[in-house]
């Protein structure tokens, strides 16, 4: 038997609000962004808003203003606007191909492209990192020139490497959207080829001890790995 409905409580639900506070949003912009409820790239609307106080459902007096908030499109979130300092997939996807692929020149640039296993080991962790058509004359050539542009440079201070500038430039807005086991194997992938054709040189060592310190790793983590990248595993 079904419980029978309270007589005045359906007409009580429907009877509006005496007062309450209704905010009013203004889209200010819109584009992409990486959702935290959605777990991946979606549309945004970056929005602001004032509040009003309603009485019987009409505004009546102003009480501020509300936001900026990003607005998901897909799920209706709403999350503060440091959201939007996450790279998306696609963005994120690209600064770790770049980085990779300036590691990898510059330990080539340190090391010489003549020896074929550290060529053939940069160019497959360029391959890893989502450039399919990287080929070892192109890696040649950019790296080769700057090899010889490095004489006229100068280093970065504390003993940084001469191509200090680059390896921070394409380093520096990955480091913080990586986690510790992924810079930690981005500076193991960049021994791997130092190491690919013997023990580092001065100048390999050099420019990984610059990329450890670009991915924000202590120096004496950095001394570790680059002492367990030479251990056979």
């Amino acid at each position: 038997m079904l419980p029978r409905s309270r007589p005045g409580r359906a007409a009580e639900d429907r009877r509006p609000r005496v007062c309450g506070v209704r905010t009013h949003w203004t889209t200010v912009a819109d584009g992409e962004f990486h959702c935290p409820d959605c777990g991946g790239d979606r549309n945004y609307q970056r929005r602001t808003g004032r509040r009003r106080l309603t009485l019987l459902g009409l505004p009546v007096l102003p009480r501020g203003e509300a936001g900026p908030v990003v607005e998901c499109a897909s799920c209706a979130g709403h999350f503060p606007t440091e959201v939007l300092t996450r790279p998306t997939t696609t963005r994120f996807s690209a600064l770790l191909r770049d980085a990779v692929h300036t590691v990898a020149l510059a330990v080539l640039a340190a090391g010489g492209t003549g020896s074929r296993t550290a060529l053939a080991a940069a160019v497959e962790a360029v391959r890893d990192a989502g450039d399919e058509e990287c080929t070892a004359e192109r890696l040649t050539a950019v790296a080769d020139a700057l090899a010889a542009d490095t004489g006229r440079r100068t280093g970065g201070e504390d003993g940084e490497a001469p191509l200090a500038a680059e390896l921070h430039e394409a380093l520096d807005p990955l480091a913080p959207h990586l986690a510790d086991l992924g810079r930690a194997s981005l500076l193991l992938r960049a021994a791997g080829i130092a190491l690919a054709d013997g023990p580092y040189t001065p100048a390999e060592r050099d420019v990984l001890t610059t990329v450890g310190a670009a991915l924000t790793l202590p120096r004496e983590e950095v001394a570790d790995l680059l002492t367990a990248a030479r251990t056979p595993s």
